[in-house]
């Protein structure tokens, strides 16, 4: 299955909101009155589009159908382009940083997928020829450390794990001089998304990329945030904290398929200013894909 299907199938329930409901408000206009814009407003909104985009999408659709006859198939071109300029500047390939090994800080509240997440993307760098180590940093709960060592020993990878309750910046610490030394070019850190004890979450994620600048020069190459989609903007107050703690450099978005509010991606990105680097699109170790605007667009709107 590729890349669009994958997308069409994950975003089928956010699709059949938007694009049936439109196409049924649409039927048989001659123009794109008020009423039908009206009705576009509603259908994003109840997306999770957001207001701000929302009202960008609609007024751009306007413009760009203004005087004109329309048909559905106008209006379907119309809104397609509009989410491309909506989401401008949110594509970025992930690519790995020459220096050796490149880590990756996967970070969100627990529930967001955010384990799952490390598994599958060390699942592709692993495809593209890549030698990944995987870090248990959510010392916290001893669910998270079984789930990752779970997940490891089904794709064969090596996870680096203390007891419930370690020092997570040790784990780190220990992980990094593993992959040093045993040639390793890529490491994910899975870290807290809640702690049990007295000091902050966003305090100890300070002090995990603080180990990884003193292990290895720099900050952690990639600082990714998870975010479930079923959550839609409420992720939004959340991802202003974890990029106060850390520093994020870019997203990975879950759980498309559970949602009909996968317009979401759209005020997330907007809003932090940050690319998408994968979307998930089911619960499957393979159900990751790369975030490709406009095969996102097409399987958001084309059924």
């Amino acid at each position: 299955m590729g890349l669009v299907e994958r997308l069409k199938q994950g975003l089928a329930r956010t699709r059949a909101g938007l694009v049936g409901s439109l196409e049924a408000a649409f039927k048989g206009k001659a123009r794109l009155d008020q009423d039908a814009l009206l009705r576009l407003e509603e259908v994003l909104l109840a997306a999770d589009v957001g207001p701000e985009a929302t009202a960008f999408i609609v007024r751009s659709v306007e413009e760009k159908l203004a005087g004109q006859a329309v048909d559905w198939n106008a209006i379907q071109a119309a809104l397609e382009e509009t989410l491309v300029q909506a989401l401008n500047g949110v594509e970025r390939p992930f690519v790995l940083p020459r220096e050796k090994p490149a880590v990756l800080m996967f970070v969100g509240v627990n529930g967001s997928g955010k384990t799952t997440t490390v598994a599958k993307v060390a699942r592709l760098l692993r495809e593209e020829g890549h030698n990944p180590l995987l870090v248990a940093a959510d010392t916290f709960r001893a669910a998270a450390i079984d789930q990752l060592e779970v997940l490891g020993q089904e794709l064969g990878l090596k996870v680096m794990a203390h007891q419930p309750g370690a020092d997570p910046g040790a784990v780190v610490h220990d992980g990094l001089a593993h992959a040093r030394s045993a040639g390793y070019d890529v490491v994910l850190v899975d870290t807290a998304g809640r702690l049990q004890t007295k000091r902050p979450l966003m305090e100890e994620l300070g002090k995990v990329r603080r180990v990884v600048e003193k292990v290895q020069g720099r900050p952690p190459d990639e600082r990714i945030l998870v975010i479930d989609a079923t959550v839609g903007q409420n992720a939004l107050s959340q991802a202003q904290l974890f990029h106060e703690a850390v520093g994020l450099t870019s997203l990975a978005v879950t759980k498309l398929d559970g949602t009909a509010r996968g317009g979401a991606v759209i005020p997330i990105a907007r809003h932090l200013n940050l690319p998408i680097l994968w979307v998930g699109v089911g619960e499957g170790l393979e159900d990751l894909e790369p975030f490709r605007t406009q095969e996102f667009v097409r399987a958001l709107t084309r059924g």
